[in-house]
């Protein structure tokens, strides 16, 4: 493989590990697109490894991301209705708004759903920053398994 070829797989990984942040692109599918193309045009075990633990870090993170912050949302007392509620303006917001539109779509919406049904602005306000707190940890997770993907990838290339 030549050293532009791998400069172009670090650049779709940097890429992915942006997106997994900033989420205008599939983050995650990028990463491990880059490293199976890789692994398929390098075709050596230590490829085929990285790219073993590529996805098996992806896969956990991307069911970790959904359950820890369920959970606390759940004991937070955030209905999931008005989570779906979040979403759906997040994603007005988005294109209403590039970008930061998703998380203030998001905010509006679990506030508001969360006020209609509680005695207070407060608690609504409450249930709002739960919801925000668990979405970031739901980045950070997916962040985290991102990043070993492409830890592993770089160390891999490195060596070799």
């Amino acid at each position: 493989m030549s050293s532009a070829e791998l400069w172009l797989i670090g650049l779709a990984i940097f890429v992915g590990v942006i997106g997994v942040v900033v989420p205008v692109l599939p983050g995650w599918v990028l990463v491990w697109v880059a490293i199976l193309v890789w692994a398929t045009e390098i075709q050596q075990a230590y490829a085929w490894a990285v790219l073993a633990v590529a996805t098996v870090s992806i896969a956990v993170s991307q069911v970790v991301k959904w359950i820890v912050p369920e959970r606390r949302l759940r004991a937070a007392g955030v209905r999931r209705s008005s989570v779906g509620v979040g979403a759906v303006l997040g994603i007005i917001g988005f294109f209403v708004i590039p970008v930061i539109g998703l998380v203030i779509g998001f905010v509006a919406g679990v506030y508001g759903a969360e006020r209609m049904r509680s005695a207070s602005a407060a608690d609504a306000w409450r249930s709002a920053r739960q919801a925000l707190k668990a979405a970031g940890q739901s980045i950070l997770i997916e962040l985290a398994g991102a990043l070993i993907a492409a830890g592993s990838w770089l160390i891999a290339v490195l060596a070799h």
